[in-house]
């Protein structure tokens, strides 16, 4: 396989992803962006700052991007509890629950896909895109 086929079907996975992101997202009135924060809040408690770097945006767009999510009741701001100068981000019960509601329709589109993949290559695609993935 040449550079340009990995290329080619990493760009095709990558559309076929967001296209369903996109359309479940509409559906609920959710940008992709906003999407993103979901998924990334759904098992840490980042900071603004290190929000910002996961999402590649400066802190004043970030800034926009989370004010509209609390207006929604989504997410909520707190002191860091080992700095108390830093503001950590997290979601709220009701952003807790519309991510996992996402993220089930997310698994219910793609399953299509997944499924004519074997369970073997199903485990090896997960670690070579941990491979990519990876720092370093």
């Amino acid at each position: 396989m040449t550079s340009d086929a990995l290329v080619d079907a990493l760009v095709r996975s990558t559309f076929q992803v967001a296209g369903v992101l996109t359309r479940i997202g509409a559906e609920r009135d959710l940008s992709l962006t906003q999407l993103r924060v979901l998924g990334i809040l759904r098992d840490r408690r980042p900071n603004m700052t290190e929000l910002a770097a996961f999402l590649g945006l400066d802190k004043s767009t970030l800034s926009g991007l989370v004010d509209r999510a609390e207006r929604r009741g989504l997410v909520a701001r707190g002191k860091n509890p080992q700095d108390r100068r830093v503001v950590d981000v997290f979601l709220t019960p009701a952003g807790l629950e519309l991510a996992e509601q996402v993220y089930d329709e997310v698994r219910r589109a793609l399953a299509p896909a997944m499924s004519r993949l074997d369970p073997q290559d199903q485990d090896r695609l997960v670690r070579l895109h941990a491979a990519l993935h990876s720092p370093g």
